[in-house]
């Protein structure tokens, strides 16, 4: 897939996630290892500023390496709230617990994705055919 196209998709995840940070805080609190200081609150906004901040960077060319990288970044910062739910979870019924576990994965498929934004030419990696995004 075109790079362009996936920076797009990737761009539009991180928005929706981020959005969801405000929208949906008590979700994100719940995931946060309770360890971390300050507090629950402080790491879900935070977090969702930075997927905000990384989907409008994905979305222009003149910043979407940074971008990209700085998703990497923030898709390893995150990982231990992913392995937090997976132990929280774990008297969770079954659907709950397979959802826990089905996030661990997908982190490395975002990092890799990431990365292949990152690694991308601007100038080789235009449009190929009808239909593919700049």
């Amino acid at each position: 897939m075109n790079p362009n196209r996936l920076a797009k998709i990737l761009a539009l995840f991180l928005g929706f996630a981020g959005i969801s940070h405000f929208t949906n805080s008590s979700f994100f609190n719940d995931i946060v290892p309770p360890w971390l200081p300050p507090n629950a609150s402080f790491w879900t906004y935070i977090s969702g500023v930075a997927e905000v901040a990384i989907a409008v960077a994905l979305i222009r060319p003149s910043t979407r390496r940074i971008g990209a990288l700085a998703a990497v970044w923030l898709f390893i910062a995150v990982y231990p709230a992913n392995l937090y739910m997976v132990w929280d979870w774990r008297n969770e019924v079954a659907s709950q617990q397979f959802i826990s576990w089905a996030r661990l994965p997908f982190q490395f498929l975002f990092i890799w994705v990431a990365l292949k934004i990152a690694q991308a030419n601007p100038n080789t990696d235009r449009p190929k055919a009808p239909g593919d995004i700049a």
